[in-house]
């Protein structure tokens, strides 16, 4: 199907499943490490796309979770330089396929992009049947 530049963390549970969902679907990972990526503010910020500051944020991240670090209260610049500074703090996976660009693991917004199931059915569809098997906190199993 197509290549997928997908910039994780090593160790993220949520990062490993969302590329066994990305590979079930019959698309070819190229494996970045989003903490040891060579990312500046020019490089990382067509990944958010015309999304809010807020919303380019891991809001599981500890620092979000303590309140040391306020989505809300950042202007561009300072969000920018708060997540090339705290690698945790983005919003991941990051993907890029061709130089399109985007955040986040969202099932239909990936399903609408690049295809998220072989079968070519959306999660929307599946769960009209009440078979969805990707996405939403629920994936497919391994066996």
């Amino acid at each position: 199907m197509t290549e997928v530049i997908f910039y994780g963390l090593s160790g993220c549970t949520a990062n490993a499943k969302q590329k066994l969902q990305l590979q079930a679907a019959g698309h070819t990972l190229v494996e970045r490490d989003l903490a040891a990526e060579p990312l500046t503010a020019e490089t990382l910020r067509p990944f958010f796309e015309d999304r809010p500051v807020e919303d380019w944020f891991n809001r599981r991240a500890a620092a979000v979770k303590t309140g040391s670090v306020k989505p809300d209260e950042l202007d561009e610049e300072s969000a920018l330089a708060a997540l090339l500074a705290d690698r945790d703090l983005i919003r991941r996976p990051l993907l890029q396929v061709g130089a399109d660009r985007k955040a986040g693991f969202d099932p239909n917004t990936l399903h609408a992009w690049i295809g998220l199931t072989a079968s070519g059915e959306s999660c929307d569809d599946k769960h009209s049947r009440g078979v969805c098997d990707h996405g939403h906190h629920h994936f497919p199993k391994q066996g």
